[in-house]
């Protein structure tokens, strides 16, 4: 698995989802194979993930962060056109499950996946909170069952 952190802010030492989600993902048993703290923009958030799939090889990419409203939230527009397919029930589902945890507020989240090759990509919010909620109640429990799907 790979993690990209889309921020123009933090750094290794302070990215606390950053660290959560690669420290859970050598827990769950999956290899990191690449980490990274990348600038909100658009080019930039494009190749890192076209490299973690083509270069790096993993099976999934964790893009967290620029999931907003905000202009410089481009994550998901640089993104879905990579996309081969997307699943489309990951947003709907990140969505039910934050608006349990924080209500309305939940509608200005703009999670999405989608497979690139035989890899997936999950773009998800940069808050601990969204990390964790998307690494344990999705991620984690389907990433295996995804990508045998993808290689099959």
């Amino acid at each position: 698995m790979a993690i990209l952190i889309v921020s123009s802010t933090r750094t290794p030492e302070n990215d606390k989802s950053g660290n959560w989600m690669a420290k859970e993902i050598k827990r769950e048993g999956h290899t990191l194979v690449s980490r990274r703290i990348i600038p909100d923009d658009f080019l930039a958030i494009g190749g890192a993930v076209l490299d973690a799939v083509r270069m790096d090889q993993a099976d999934a990419v964790i893009v967290s962060g620029g999931t907003g409203l905000t202009r410089m939230d481009v994550t998901i527009e640089a993104c879905r056109p990579l996309f081969h397919k997307e699943l489309t029930a990951f947003g709907p589902l990140f969505a039910r499950l934050s608006f349990e945890e924080i209500g309305a507020a939940a509608m200005l989240s703009r999670a999405s996946a989608g497979s690139i090759g035989e890899s997936a990509v999950f773009c998800i919010p940069g808050s601990l909170k969204a990390c964790k909620l998307a690494c344990r109640e999705l991620i984690f429990m389907e990433v295996g069952h995804l990508v045998a799907h993808l290689r099959n």
